[in-house]
Order: structure tokens, then C-alpha cells, then sequence
């Protein structure tokens, strides 16, 4: 491998190293989220599904 290659590898396995280390990092800092949109009640639409029937 000459010099460019290696270049080229260090550089690209430090953008995917790093991206993975800095998402780990905000998802400890920030674990959960804490205030959700109004609603998200269930409207149990599972009751109303259309009849499946085996033909």
C-alpha cells in the first residue's frame, strides 16, 4: 500500500470511529426524551381491522 491509501484509511476510519464515539457521547448526555407532542392516546385501532379471513 503506498502512502495515500493509508492516508485515506486512517482518515476514513476516524470519521466512522469518531461519528460513533461522538453519537454515544450525546446519547449519554441526553438519554431520553423528556416532553413529548400532545396526544398519543390509544385509539385501539386494532378493534376496528379489517376482517381477515383465510381463503
Amino acid at each position: 500500500m503506498n502512502a495515500d491509501a493509508i492516508l485515506l484509511m486512517v482518515l476514513s476510519l476516524a470519521v466512522v470511529w469518531g461519528g460513533l464515539l461522538v453519537s454515544i457521547l450525546v446519547l449519554r448526555a441526553r438519554p431520553e426524551r423528556a416532553d413529548f407532542p400532545p396526544g398519543g392516546d390509544d385509539d385501539r385501532r386494532e378493534d376496528d381491522a379489517i376482517t381477515e379471513r383465510d381463503t
